[in-house]
């Protein structure tokens, strides 16, 4: 998600931007609501979460938290901020709960790089057809349909490559011993 968060700030990338809003703004007012936002309220300041994503995006430091942090603070502080106003600037600091955070724990740290080592060395064994395909879809997070009208492939070209690739990534996984990667 970093990767996308960079494109919208080096380039405003409406494609990342669009990845990015369908996947946390729905989070964010869920979190909100959780926090005692009603629908409406929690709706507002998830979006103005993710404008502020647009608009600060070059300011996010991959370095000092996740995406998901920077994006669940963000909304947070908003809706401190709301609160503050609608409470005349008095609240206490136990009120307000705490972001989520979710970076994983040092131990799922170190399994899931070891993960993505053998991920890697198995998508090096993919055909290069397979693998262009594969990074498209999950690295550049396109549709299939985005990937045909990219490449010119048809669609079913496109879905029954991306398949196979999987198939002999799972093959290739299992016979390193990473049951579960797939």
């Amino acid at each position: 998600m970093a990767g996308l968060v960079a494109r919208v700030a080096d380039f405003r990338d409406r494609d990342a931007f669009a990845i990015l809003f369908d996947h946390y703004a729905p989070r964010l007012a869920a979190y909100l609501q959780r926090l005692g936002a009603d629908a409406a309220l929690a709706e507002e300041v998830a979006q103005d979460a993710m404008v502020a994503l647009w608009r600060k995006a070059e300011q996010f430091d991959p370095q000092k938290s996740s995406v998901a942090t920077w994006l669940y603070r963000i909304a947070r502080n908003r809706r401190i901020d709301l609160l503050r106003r609608a409470h005349g600037g008095a609240m206490r600091l136990q009120d307000i709960p705490d972001p989520v955070d979710d970076r994983p724990r040092p131990d799922e740290a170190v399994a899931a790089r070891q993960s993505e080592t053998l991920v890697r060395r198995a998508m090096r064994g993919l055909p290069a057809e397979q693998l262009s395909l594969v990074r498209l879809a999950f690295f550049e997070g396109r549709s299939h349909s985005e990937i045909a009208s990219v490449t010119g492939l048809p669609l079913g070209t496109v879905k029954s490559r991306i398949r196979l690739a999987f198939g002999r990534l799972r093959r290739r996984l299992e016979d390193d011993g990473l049951q579960d990667a797939t």
